[in-house]
């Protein structure tokens, strides 16, 4: 067993996908990983930040691969402590006797989800709201998640709390100003300067506050409901547009009793497509369940689809459920009958207006999603509203000391924001949402 050593400890995993590919990335991080690569590979280490072709041997002197390796040297590497990556033949035997050999290294464990991540944090080389978007963008499945992860690993939201932060301290310097030297003459009254930094400070905060519900929808998905009186075409539409037979059709009413989804993505932006009971009064008991469950589902949605056919006219009841930006649409129009739709006539069977549809559908969507702002987490958004609080009190207070009480609290909700103040419980939350090896 080779001896490896150092002071904080040294973490090793797989850092791509496992299975058969052409190349794998195994990572080590810590004060021991040039040791271990030297354990791997001889005394010919390669200079930091240089690919070079290596051979892999065991602790017996068994060659295990002929693999690339590159190391950096502490600080300059994504966790800011030593790293190497071994760019191994991707079988699953080279992996296995390459992890192995790692593992019998005496220093070296196998990293926790999230830990080369986490090191970067602690580490100074990225801010928490930086760690969320990096684990956005690994979990991208759309452009338009792909381009808000990217804004957020670039610092859009970290730059803006720095503002926040630096502005904050401003404000709190001239209250302070005030207190410290209450019996000396102040060269002039700071009390329009600190209502003017407040001021901007609240709107700013208040700003990126209204474009985070956009952003959030735009990380999980938007919902879009189908809606319709029972035999509208709601599952035969919901099939067309997801493409397959995900839901059953049939001429009986009542077919569907519960909310059957499914995930598609409309001009690069994530949507759950929703397919449900048809809305109607009366009908047994279960499908009466499904009825108030499709209800309060379409209400909770982010746009609603209202289907109306020639056989299944639209209840003036159901229409309770239309909020703003929603849809109207005649469906069986292969029929040939008139209808309701203020244009947008849809053929399941045909295909016709379909793409009228989808496109109508992406014109809403551009819409909403042009308004995403970088606040895109649940957790950022309640420490900018706790900061937006503490600012409102801080405006209502009279006394300096209370003020600066108040914007202390203020800063603390930003830091707790970028992570620099924090409980372990939400940092272990954070970190385990990454995979073994990020």
């Amino acid at each position: 067993m080779a001896e490896i050593g150092g002071e904080r400890g040294t973490i090793f995993a797989l850092a791509t996908p496992p299975g058969v590919a052409g190349v794998a990335v195994i990572r080590v991080s810590g004060p021991a990983a040039r040791d271990a690569l030297g354990a791997l590979v001889g005394e010919r280490l390669p200079e930091p930040g240089r690919l070079v072709r290596r051979r892999l041997r065991g602790a017996t002197g068994e060659v295990l691969d002929e693999a690339m390796v590159v190391r950096f040297a502490a600080p300059r590497s994504y966790t800011g402590d030593d790293v190497v990556e071994l760019h191994c033949h991707g079988s699953r035997a080279v992996v296995s006797a390459v992890l192995a050999e790692l593992a019998s290294m005496t220093g070296l464990s196998v990293a926790e989800p999230g830990a080369f991540t986490r090191r970067a944090f602690e580490n100074g080389k990225l801010d928490l709201t930086e760690v969320e978007a990096l684990g956005d963008l690994l979990a991208a499945e759309t452009e338009a998640q792909r381009r808000f992860a990217i804004s957020g690993v670039s610092g859009s939201l970290r730059r803006r709390a720095e503002t926040w932060r630096r502005e904050g301290l401003d404000a709190l310097a001239l209250v302070e100003a005030t207190i410290d030297w209450a019996d000396e003459e102040i060269p002039q009254d700071v009390s329009p300067e600190v209502d003017r930094i407040l001021s901007g400070l609240r709107e700013d905060m208040q700003d990126a506050l209204r474009g985070s519900g956009a952003a959030e929808r735009l990380r999980h998905g938007f919902e879009i409901a189908l809606v319709g009186a029972p035999n509208a075409g709601k599952s035969s539409l919901f099939n067309a547009l997801v493409g397959r037979d995900a839901a059953i059709t049939s001429s009986m009413e009542g077919t569907t009793r519960d909310v059957i989804s499914a995930d598609l993505v409309v001009e690069g932006i994530p949507v759950t497509l929703l397919d449900m009971a048809g809305l109607r009064s009366g009908g047994d008991e279960i499908e009466r369940i499904g009825v108030e469950r499709a209800q309060a589902r379409a209400r909770a949605a982010d746009i609603r689809v209202f289907l109306e056919a020639p056989d299944a006219t639209l209840p003036s009841e159901v229409m309770e459920l239309w909020q703003e930006a929603d849809l109207r649409v005649a469906t069986k129009d292969d029929l040939g009958a008139e209808g309701a739709g203020e244009g947008l006539r849809v053929s399941s069977l045909t295909g016709a207006g379909l793409r009228e549809l989808v496109d109508a559908l992406a014109a809403i969507l551009s819409a909403r999603t042009a308004g995403a702002g970088v606040i895109g987490h649940a957790r950022q958004r309640e420490a900018v509203e706790r900061a937006v609080a503490r600012l409102r009190a801080a405006r209502r207070k009279g006394a300096a000391e209370l003020m600066a009480e108040e914007l202390r609290g203020m800063l603390h909700a930003v830091g707790e924001l970028t992570g620099q103040f924090g409980a372990e419980e939400v940092l272990d939350r954070v970190f385990g949402r990454f995979c073994v090896g990020k």
